[in-house]
C-alpha cells in the first residue's frame, strides 16, 4: 500500500495497523499459540469444574450457627465470603501449570502469560464488587485496584510505572517523584482508614474498661495521637520523604509554639493535666470564676465545652480550669446542700414547725439522710412573718431534671396546711391621730 500521498499520522497508523495484522496473522498460524489458547480453554474449563464441586462442600463446612458468634464463628464467617475468588484463582494456578509446560515445549508462553494477567484482573474486580464492603475501601478498590489490574492484564503496568519514577517534582530541598505522589495517596487512603478504625475499634475497648472517666479519655486520646503518628511515619517513609528534610520545618513550628503559638500549648498541656488529675472530667457540672457553668460535655486538646441547662454551649479554653478557681458540683462521692426558705404567721407556735418540716422533707426520695438529715433552722423575725429555713442534702444538682427545692416547698406547704398552721402575707395597720375627717366620719 502507498502511504505516501497520505497525511503523515494517517500514514503511521496505517503503519501501526498492518504491523499488527502481521502479528496476528503469525500467532494464529504458529502452533506455539494455538497450543497456548488451547491450554487456557482447558485450564479454565476446569477452574470451573473444580469451584462448582469445591464451593458449595467449602460453604457448608464455612458457614457456622446462625447463633454462634465466637471468635471461630467469625473467622469461619470472614474466610467465607472470600469463596467468589476461587474460580479465578484455581485457573490462574491451572494456567501457571501450563505456561510451565508450553514454555519448555515451544520456548514461548507470551498467550498464556496474558491469559493469566487477566485471570488476575477478573479476581480484582470479583473482590471490588462482591467482597469489599466499606464504602470507602469500595471506592479504592474501583478507582485505584481494578485500573492497576487492568494495566497488569495489558502489559503495561511496568511502563507506566517507569514513567511515574522519572518524573520528578522538586519543592526547595524536598524531591520526590510522582510515583511516590501516587503511592503515597494510596498508601495514605488506607492508612489512614486503618487508623480511624483502630481508633474506633480502640476507644470501644477503653470505654468499657473499669478506670476513672478522666483517665479513660486520656488513654483514648493517647492511643489515638499515637495511632495516626505511626501512620504519618509509614507515609512519609512509604513516599521516599526523608524526615531529616522536616527538620527546619520542626524548628519553625517550635518558633511559633514559643511566640504566636504559646496559648495553646499552655491549653493543650493544661488539658492533658486536667485528664491526668481528674478534678474535672466529662460529665461534672462546673462554675468558673469568669461565671461559666455548665455540665462538661466534651474536652478536646484546646479547650472544653461546658453545656447549660438552657442549651448553650460555651467554650472554655483548658487552661482557664488550672490557673483560676473551678467549682465542681459534680464531684465523685460528694452531695450537695440546698435550703429551701419560708415563712409562717405570728400567730404560730413556732416551736411545732422544726419537727413538722424536718419529718415532711425526709419523705422526699431524692433527700439524704447522710452526711446530714433534714434541718429546719430558725432564721429571723420579719415584718410579716416567722422566717424559717430547711437544709437539705442531695445527689445532684437543683436544675435540668431535678427539681429538688421545687418539690421540697411544696412538701413544706402542705404539711403545714395540714397542721392548719398558715403562711403570712404582708399586712398593715394605720393608725389616724385626731379627728376623722368629715367625709370619713359621714360614710
Amino acid at each position: 500500500m502507498n502511504t505516501g500521498n497520505l497525511p503523515p499520522f494517517v500514514g503511521q497508523a496505517l503503519d501501526y495497523l498492518m504491523q499488527g495484522l502481521e502479528l496476528a496473522q503469525g500467532w494464529l498460524l504458529s502452533p506455539a499459540a494455538w497450543s497456548q489458547f488451547a491450554v487456557l480453554i482447558v485450564a479454565y474449563m476446569l477452574a470451573v469444574l473444580i469451584s462448582r464441586i469445591a464451593v458449595p462442600r467449602l460453604s457448608a463446612l464455612l458457614t457456622p450457627p446462625a447463633d454462634s458468634f465466637s471468635i471461630f464463628s467469625t473467622a469461619r464467617r470472614f474466610v467465607l465470603q472470600f469463596l467468589p475468588l476461587l474460580l479465578p484463582l484455581i485457573a490462574f494456578a491451572l494456567t501457571g501449570v501450563g505456561e510451565q509446560a508450553t514454555r519448555s515445549i515451544f520456548g514461548s508462553g507470551e498467550v498464556i502469560a496474558f491469559g493469566k494477567r487477566v485471570f488476575i484482573f477478573i479476581a480484582a474486580r470479583i473482590f471490588v464488587r462482591d467482597i469489599l464492603q466499606v464504602p470507602f475501601l469500595k471506592l479504592l478498590g474501583k478507582y485505584i485496584l481494578i485500573p492497576i489490574a487492568a494495566l497488569y492484564a495489558v502489559g503495561l503496568l511496568d511502563d507506566v510505572t517507569l514513567l511515574l519514577e522519572e518524573t520528578r517534582v522538586q519543592i526547595g530541598n524536598i524531591g520526590f517523584s510522582l510515583m511516590a505522589i501516587v503511592r503515597g495517596v494510596i498508601a495514605g487512603s488506607i492508612l489512614f482508614w486503618l487508623g480511624g478504625w483502630s481508633n474506633q475499634q480502640s476507644t470501644e475497648y477503653l470505654s468499657q474498661q473499669e478506670m476513672r472517666p478522666s483517665l479513660k479519655t486520656l488513654a483514648i486520646k493517647a492511643v489515638e495521637f499515637l495511632i495516626f503518628g505511626v501512620a504519618f511515619l509509614l507515609l512519609m517513609n512509604i513516599m521516599g520523604i526523608n524526615l531529616s528534610a522536616l527538620a527546619v520545618l520542626g524548628g519553625a513550628i517550635g518558633v511559633g509554639l514559643g511566640f504566636g503559638l504559646q496559648k495553646i500549648a499552655s491549653n493543650f498541656i493544661s488539658g492533658v493535666i486536667l485528664l491526668l488529675e481528674g478534678q474535672a472530667t466529662v460529665g461534672d457540672y462546673v462554675e468558673l470564676d469568669g461565671g461559666e457553668q455548665g455540665k462538661i460535655v466534651k474536652m478536646m486538646a484546646r479547650a472544653a465545652i461546658l453545656e447549660t441547662f438552657d442549651g448553650r454551649w460555651i467554650v472554655v479554653p483548658n487552661e482557664d480550669f488550672i490557673t483560676t478557681r473551678v467549682v465542681n458540683y459534680s464531684d465523685s462521692g460528694s452531695a450537695n446542700r440546698y435550703e429551701a426558705p419560708f415563712s409562717v404567721t405570728y400567730e404560730t407556735d413556732i416551736n411545732r414547725v422544726p419537727d413538722i418540716v424536718e419529718a415532711a422533707v425526709a419523705k422526699h426520695p431524692g433527700v439524704l439522710a447522710l452526711p446530714y438529715p433534714p434541718d429546719c433552722e430558725l432564721r429571723g423575725f420579719g415584718e410579716s412573718g416567722v422566717d424559717f429555713a430547711c437544709e437539705f442534702w442531695v445527689n445532684g444538682l437543683d436544675d435540668g431534671d431535678n427539681k429538688f427545692t421545687s418539690d421540697v416547698l411544696f412538701l413544706i406547704w402542705n404539711a403545714l396546711k395540714a397542721e392548719g398552721i398558715g403562711m403570712p402575707y404582708p399586712r398593715r395597720v394605720i393608725e389616724i391621730k385626731g379627728q376623722m375627717p368629715s367625709a370619713l366620719h359621714e360614710a
